[in-house]
């Protein structure tokens, strides 16, 4: 696993406020975490293709992400007025998903095998998902599930790779993580 945190270094070098490896065998999955996708707080529930239910069942996503080796979990923190700034909450969110794709976009290269990116809220890629009008996904190479559409225990993974889940008063964190498998098991 020590080869990898190269990785880590590319995540801080693209925004995020920390980066850590876990062994995938080691990251927390509890399908009751599917429970807040499905209460649809966020208002995208059935509305996205990386959103339950479409994302799929949530005992098949666990068992997709248990089959990769290792995971880069990466952290934004930031400063938001109050514990009611909603518009600073969605701002940082906003960068989250901007840093999440450019280190795609830079690491894909990096491992020869599949690998796999959830990040924090869903997609929100497009303004509009395709989905709300019985569309197939315009970008699914840019598409983003979220951990907790796969069951990920975040405030525990957090804890896992030596992050804190909560970060101070006015602050918002969020969370991404990217699955993939040893580039030797994947030849």
């Amino acid at each position: 696993m020590e080869k990898y945190t190269f990785l880590c270094d590319i995540a801080k070098e693209m925004g995020f406020t920390n980066a850590g490896l876990i062994a995938a065998e080691n990251i927390p999955f509890d399908p009751v975490f599917r429970k807040a996708c499905e209460s649809n707080q966020c208002g995208r529930y059935g509305k996205c293709w990386t959103c339950p239910p479409a994302v799929g069942p949530i005992d098949e996503l666990i068992e997709k992400a248990k089959k990769y080796s290792y995971a880069v979990v990466y952290q934004t923190i930031g400063e938001i007025e109050d514990s009611y700034d909603f518009e600073g909450m969605m701002k940082v969110a906003a960068s989250h998903n901007r840093y999440t794709r450019d280190f795609i976009e830079k690491t894909k290269d990096n491992w020869k095998g599949d690998f796999l990116h959830l990040s924090a809220g869903g997609c929100h890629y497009c303004e509009r998902c395709a989905k709300e009008d019985n569309q197939p996904c315009r970008f699914p190479d840019k598409a983003l599930a979220s951990l907790e559409a796969y069951g990920v225990a975040v405030s525990q993974l957090a804890s896992r790779v030596s992050m804190k889940y909560i970060n101070g008063v006015n602050t918002v964190t969020y969370f991404g993580m990217c699955l993939f498998n040893d580039a030797e098991e994947s030849k």
